[in-house]
């Protein structure tokens, strides 16, 4: 995101702010204070005195509420054009502080040097309800302006979700033949077709469920959670369990923390049978048709054997990452190679490479997960590590996502914070959040560095963050390979990539040879746009625009908000996000349905 301001996080210094002058004020009187003045000129469309409660250099992030789309605007001017084109149209009214005693008015000093003053307020719109989050800073007369305001919009009025107190009270004396008939309305098809049953696609249709649009899920698999139970035996989520819940239906308080994925798969299958989400499995999309005309889909489905014909209104792609395609390297010499080589997605168990010499091309969590479990039975290991790896360890990682996230933190204002702040604003505190686990790991990535294992801070020193963003890679979680590579159990060959392959193992670009009998590929998948290609054509994956990287604002691309192709949606992420942003894409897909809005109805940049 380019900027010309002379900072993109507030120091008290920059502000010419002495700390002392604000010991003795009150978060919660700021807070009204500033938010009445706010309210006031927001119900008197002055959008001048709106943009003087602003800091010159600040941001107004919007998910919905105003722009029909995920923006980050900065700059008073800037701020105050998106006021004159939507504040009429959208209709911002009522405003009320939010004090209860999670989200009260609260001074936070992330970094050393800054104090911002939080607040969160509801507020409504001529469309919906939505929540809000405030960053202000103060001024040297103890004024206080906002640096960052997020307003996201929750629901949509006269179509909320079904659930609580809406949700169905009819006795369902019927409920067995009611779910034995075909998932689709009397005219024979659903309005949304979403092509993947994992987490997220099942996320999806069950937010569009519970809001009256009805969602078909196809999935290539047997059985819903086999794209997590058909991977390797021993993998376990990273992320705590506390971060990945799932909408309508959280995990027991008897959860793991770090749950195994072949637990987690048959969460995913009961997680639909519990929801009555509707799915058809062991079928696949063989050709879709986009009629500009009538904006329906035309798709053609295999299913266990017979041609299947649907016309829908949206077509979501939830095929993750790289489209779920494994992307192997063409290296020459192959076909001349004596042992087996595979893709790491077809790796599931070390039982097989027992007392093997294995070589495992990928330095992040796939590969040196798989190459721990390898160890662990026996097989002698090699890591090629062709470039830097981040390194983070179990403890560090824990700590820094238990900050929001743990067992008495409110999961939905833990991922409406986590989104808050502007990502300039929100990548120092990366930096000193990283700096601060690489200090905690300092013996850690000391061992790493003397065994030949090369570690990085991240991109823009980073850690995690901006790595997802930008690769989804280039990581490594810590589950034990670390402490095996530095006592010299998992060997290195680091700095140099396989050249081509011999009849008995490898040649490298540095000119070395090495003998093996297995080499395994943890090289990532493809591009995103990969499965659409496959199902769609190249002319409508183009049309798509750029899938997941940030945009000039710092906003993800392509990814649960509209794309360049009408009626084509892209659901991408971890459990977390997809949680988060499932909610956006189905209240865009129920607002378009309904009429709240156009397909053209979306803030221009």
């Amino acid at each position: 995101m380019s900027s010309s301001a002379p900072f993109d996080i507030p120091t008290l210094d920059d502000l010419g702010v002495n700390p002392t002058v604000l010991e003795e004020l009150s978060p919660v009187a700021e807070a009204n204070k500033w938010l009445s003045a706010f309210s006031a000129n927001v119900r008197n469309k002055a959008t001048g005195l709106i943009t003087d409660l602003f800091h010159r250099f600040g941001f107004w992030k919007d998910i919905l509420a105003l722009t029909w789309d995920f923006r980050t605007i900065r700059g008073v001017k800037a701020i105050r054009k998106l006021l004159d084109d939507r504040l009429d149209p959208i209709g911002l009214t009522p405003f009320r502080l939010v004090e209860d005693s999670l989200r009260a008015p609260v001074l936070v000093k992330p970094i050393a040097g800054v104090i911002f003053l939080r607040l969160c307020f509801e507020f409504e719109t001529k469309q919906g309800l939505g929540k809000a989050i405030a960053f202000l800073v103060p001024t040297p007369d103890t004024q206080w302006k906002a640096w960052s305001l997020l307003t996201r919009l929750e629901s949509l009025k006269g179509f909320p979700e079904k659930v609580g107190e809406l949700r169905d009270r009819t006795m369902h004396h019927n409920w067995i033949e009611e779910r034995s008939r075909e998932p689709f309305p009397t005219d024979g098809s659903p309005t949304v077709l979403i092509i993947g049953a994992g987490h997220t696609g099942l996320d999806i249709a069950a937010r569009l469920k519970y809001m009256d649009v009805s969602a078909l899920v196809i999935d290539r698999n047997a059985r819903v959670g086999d794209n997590w139970r058909t991977r390797y035996k021993s993998l376990c989520l990273h992320d705590t369990v506390w971060f990945n819940q799932m909408p309508y239906l959280p995990f027991p308080s008897t959860w793991p923390v770090f749950c195994p994925a072949a637990k987690l798969a048959d969460w995913l299958e009961f997680y639909a049978e519990a929801l009555e989400l509707n799915v058809w499995l062991s079928s696949r999309v063989v050709e879709t048709n986009w009629d500009a005309d009538t904006k329906t889909w035309l798709v053609y489905i295999l299913r266990e054997g017979a041609l299947r014909t649907i016309t829908v209104k949206h077509l979501v792609f939830a095929t993750g990452y790289g489209g779920g395609f494994p992307k192997m390297p063409d290296i020459q010499g192959k076909t001349d190679f004596g042992g087996t080589v595979l893709h790491s997605s077809e790796y599931y168990s070390a039982t097989e490479y027992n007392r093997k010499k294995v070589v495992v091309v990928g330095a992040a969590n796939s590969a040196l997960d798989i190459a721990m479990d390898l160890y662990r039975h026996n097989a002698e290991v090699t890591v090629n590590q062709r470039s830097s790896t981040y390194v983070i360890s179990l403890d560090a990682s824990i700590s820094s996502l238990q900050k929001r996230y743990n067992e008495h933190s409110s999961v939905e204002f833990s991922d409406l914070l986590g989104s808050a702040l502007p990502w300039p604003s929100l990548l120092p505190l990366l930096r000193a959040e990283t700096a601060h686990a690489a200090n905690t790991d300092k013996n850690l990535i000391r061992g790493l560095e003397s065994a030949g294992f090369k570690t990085n801070l991240g991109i823009d020193d980073g850690g995690l963050l901006p790595l997802i963003y930008a690769r989804g890679g280039g990581l490594y979680i810590d589950t034990g390979a670390s402490g095996e590579i530095i006592k010299g159990n998992i060997k290195i060959k680091s700095g140099c990539s396989i050249r081509r392959f011999t009849s008995v193992g490898l040649e490298f670009d540095d000119g070395s040879e090495m003998a093996c009998d297995v080499v395994i590929f943890a090289t990532g998948f493809g591009e995103s746009r990969d499965s659409i290609r496959e199902v769609c054509g190249s002319g409508i994956a183009n049309e798509v625009g750029p899938i997941w990287g940030l945009d000039n604002e710092g906003e993800l691309q392509g990814v649960w908000r509209r794309t360049g192709q009408p009626r084509m949606w892209i659901g991408m992420g971890t459990l977390g996000r997809s949680r988060f942003h499932s909610l956006h894409l189905a209240l865009q897909i129920k607002a378009l349905e309904e009429g709240v809005i156009t397909d053209d109805d979306v803030y221009a940049k």
